[in-house]
């Protein structure tokens, strides 16, 4: 079987083999890049490569019941988020294409003394290597594709074995919208082929979304040969909930962020702290809705994500834990689960559960909620559900995290920045912060 197909893993049926890309098929991939940015990137404008942009957004809108069709294909996703993937990608294209002039624009600097003048122009770095997941296919491209070929950077995208069909569509939809041949290039390449790229010194930056053993083995190649890199790794995202007016309200959301994509998202709450006074009623609801979601979940990307999840589970309940479970695990289809009793020691405690399962722990008071919040190797984005405001910018202010997200979920926009720290990665992607990654802030200083 090829590296690069799709397995429906709803029925494990494998639906369309395609070809691994041979070493030549590589490197003229990266020249194309090359070639592309050393003539249409620095013969074009800002203003020209953000319509272009536009157009990207609006053949995603123009094709979106294909597309989403292709991803509910390759990872299973239910038919509604993979059209809200898509429509998400519209608007994120559209961001970029409206902000792109402005988040380019020179920028004067006020000198402290002498004559003359300052300021700081932005301009692109050259060829960018993608590396991205299968679990938001096209989400994960427009977030790194639209800032960067608004920029005039051009892209080599190596996606992930499993998503080759959508792989493809989008680089059919960068054509169709204008781009010239290279500007965004798609290569079914291996991690040894990939390496190469990393290498190539026609190749500026790296930006990889995937697991902390991708991005280490990615940022350990890239810093060999010093290149730039922007990681959005694993997380394992504390919900910490120290009030509640209404808490059928916030298990609804609860369930939410631990449901969303079937648990597969690394931003989704994981690990719901609740204070002891709503401890008690909030695993009885957040139970019995979890429980409930077992009619109709899809099932998880591929049986070996499933196996994956189930022997985390079976460690954690082997280790002292219990579990609340809809029913069994049947191939890819992993059935909602709830943990309780895990503690410091578990694998669990520090594991990132990739699944519909989560752990919820009791704390007695606000102090304890926000060193358990932080006792995680992971820093993406986390959640806090309070009544009392000043408690939620004290709580917010003191997460070790990249993100926090406060009374609400699902609240991300192509506007707002998405990145982590600690083993979660570093750099910006979204928003201004992530146009201004792969850039050169060139100062340019006359005096006189």
């Amino acid at each position: 079987m090829s590296l690069y197909a799709v397995t429906n893993p709803a029925t494990g049926e494998v639906v369309q083999e395609y070809p691994t890309a041979s070493d030549a098929d590589v490197e003229n991939a990266v020249t194309a890049a090359d070639e592309a940015f050393r003539t249409w990137s620095r013969s074009s404008t800002v203003a020209e490569r953000a319509e272009l942009v536009r157009r990207v957004g609006a053949l995603h809108h123009e094709r979106r019941d294909e597309l989403a069709a292709i991803i509910q294909r390759e990872m299973g996703k239910p038919l509604e988020e993979c059209l809200g993937e898509v429509d998400f990608c519209t608007a994120i294209y559209d961001f970029y294409a409206d902000n792109a002039a402005a988040f380019m624009a020179d920028e004067p600097l006020e000198l402290l003394e002498g004559e003359g003048s300052a300021v700081v122009k932005r301009t692109a770095v050259g060829v960018l290597l993608g590396i991205m997941p299968w679990n938001f296919p096209y989400y994960q491209i427009a977030r790194f594709a639209g800032p960067n070929l608004a920029t005039g950077n051009t892209i080599v995208l190596k996606h992930a074995p499993q998503c080759p069909e959508s792989a493809a569509a989008l680089e059919r939809i960068f054509l169709d919208a204008g781009f010239p041949e290279g500007a965004y290039v798609n290569v079914y390449a291996t991690n040894e082929q990939v390496a190469d790229v990393i290498a190539d010194p026609r190749v500026q930056g790296v930006s990889l979304t995937g697991s902390e053993r991708a991005g280490a083995a990615v940022a350990e190649i890239a810093g060999r040969h010093l290149k730039k890199v922007v990681l959005e790794l694993g997380g394992s995202d504390p919900f910490v909930v120290l009030g509640s007016s209404d808490l059928d309200d916030t298990v609804d959301k609860a369930v939410a962020a631990r449901l969303d994509n079937t648990g597969q998202a690394c931003n989704a709450g994981k690990r719901f702290i609740v204070v002891e006074d709503l401890y008690d009623s909030f695993v009885e609801k957040f139970t019995a809705k979890m429980l409930a979601a077992a009619e109709g979940i899809a099932p998880l990307s591929s049986v070996a994500a499933a196996e994956r999840l189930a022997d985390q589970v079976e460690r954690a309940v082997e280790q002292g834990a219990h579990l609340e479970s809809a029913g069994e695990r049947d191939g890819a289809h992993f059935p909602p689960g709830v943990l309780t009793g895990v503690k410091p020691g578990d694998d669990a405690f520090h594991e990132e559960l990739f699944g519909p399962v989560g752990i919820v722990f009791k704390v007695g008071s606000e102090e304890e909620a926000v060193e358990l919040a932080n006792d995680t190797p992971f820093g993406l984005g986390s959640y806090v559900f309070t009544d009392d405001a000043d408690q939620a910018q004290r709580v917010a202010d003191r997460i070790e995290a990249g993100m926090v997200f406060v009374n609400g979920v699902g609240a991300e926009g192509a506007e707002l920045p998405f990145g982590g720290v600690k083993r979660s990665g570093f750099g910006r992607e979204l928003g201004r912060f992530g146009m201004d990654e792969f850039v050169n802030k060139k100062l340019i200083r006359t005096v006189g």
